[in-house]
């Protein structure tokens, strides 16, 4: 493990030495928590692949070994040791097997998410070439993704006019360099460090309110809701995501999850809320479990205040029974009109 050290500076600017204390500071602990995710999650994946080989390479032996682990460490730890986690470890062991040998203050600037978007890329050289300029350019994993969405090494090594591709690369994913504090937004830094995640850089104040208020909504409308999570963290190996909230309604036995719009309800939330229903069945449910229900709602008085999604083919078993258990379109509308009204009273009060 890396040794980390501040030092002390004294000028004649004492706002311009603060500022240096403070940002060394930041930079080192964004290089202490990342150095430390990097290595936990090599070194699990290490082990966990050490007791598969027991199995003498049986599928079945190793899959059976990450699911009970997984239950054993969310028991003991809570977020961050799914399946889905568990097993990305054994492949960035696999992909990367001497990782530790070259973690130091170049390799640093290379985060968790980095690395999981490397294992996107099955051709090994493609790989290693995209992690070394990762780090060499200091790419943001925005900019890595669409680099290897694009095909970028494979059309740089192609072309007879090499320059021009990194030329129109650099221009292309300028606009994904920008953001300083992405490491720091990002909730599997939360879930590492065992705190919740902080829901401020997803949410206006408005949508926090209207959101909080709908929980208790539904809890005290006493029709089988049991609070799940707010501000659920689910990921694709493209894109993060997060529900709004999620319910189980064990009268229904499904989970529902809700979604909160401040803009009118387009296709493009309903394939949203669509997509994170695929999601939480393949991820979620268990068996016994009715097929995940998704609401999207609409933060403006509009026609399309609510809408309704459940997955197609499930023979719609249980419409009628929704209809008995889910708020109405009515009382979605008059709950958040109310918390709208009571949000901007307590505003204007304020002032």
């Amino acid at each position: 493990m890396m040794k980390l050290s501040l030092k002390y500076v004294h000028s004649d600017n004492l706002l311009r030495d603060s500022k240096t204390i403070i940002e060394s500071a930041r930079n080192q602990a964004y290089m202490a928590v990342n150095t430390a995710m990097v290595e936990r999650n090599w070194l699990l994946g290490k082990r966990i692949a050490e007791e598969q080989l027991k199995g003498k390479d049986r599928a079945e032996y190793g899959a059976e070994i990450i699911k009970s682990l997984s239950r054993e460490l969310t028991a003991l730890y809570g977020k961050g040791f799914d399946y889905s986690s568990l097993y990305k470890y054994v492949r960035f062991y696999k992909a990367f097997p001497k990782i530790l040998d070259s973690v130091s203050t170049k390799s640093v600037l290379l985060t968790w998410t980095h690395y999981r978007t490397l294992l996107q890329v099955d051709n090994d050289e493609a790989r290693e070439w995209y992690a070394r300029e990762t780090a060499k350019e200091m790419w943001s994993v925005r900019t890595l993704q669409r680099n290897i969405s694009s095909q970028y090494y494979f059309r740089l090594l192609l072309s007879q006019h090499k320059e021009l591709v990194e030329k129109e690369m650099k221009t292309l994913t300028a606009p994904l360099q920008g953001d300083k504090l992405e490491f720091i937004k990002n909730p599997v830094v939360a879930e590492f460090l065992g705190l919740a995640p902080n829901s401020d850089f997803t949410e206006t104040e408005l949508e926090k309110t209207i959101l909080a208020n709908l929980q208790k909504f539904l809890i005290e409308m006493g029709k089988g809701y049991a609070f799940v999570a707010r501000q659920q963290h689910i990921h694709t190996e493209k894109q993060e995501y997060f529900i709004d909230l999620v319910f189980y309604n064990y009268i229904l036995k499904c989970f529902v999850l809700i979604d909160l719009k401040t803009s009118k309800i387009s296709y493009q939330d309903i394939g949203q809320m669509d997509m994170y229903i695929r999601m939480y069945d393949e991820l979620k449910r268990t068996e016994g479990d009715n097929p995940t229900l998704g609401i999207v709602l609409c933060a403006d008085t509009d026609e399309d205040i609510a809408r309704y999604s459940v997955l197609k083919g499930n023979e719609q078993l249980f419409a009628t029974k929704y209809k008995l258990y889910l708020p109405t379109d009515e009382e979605l509308r008059r709950e958040i009109e109310r918390q709208k009204e009571i949000y901007y009273l307590q505003h204007k009060q304020e002032q």
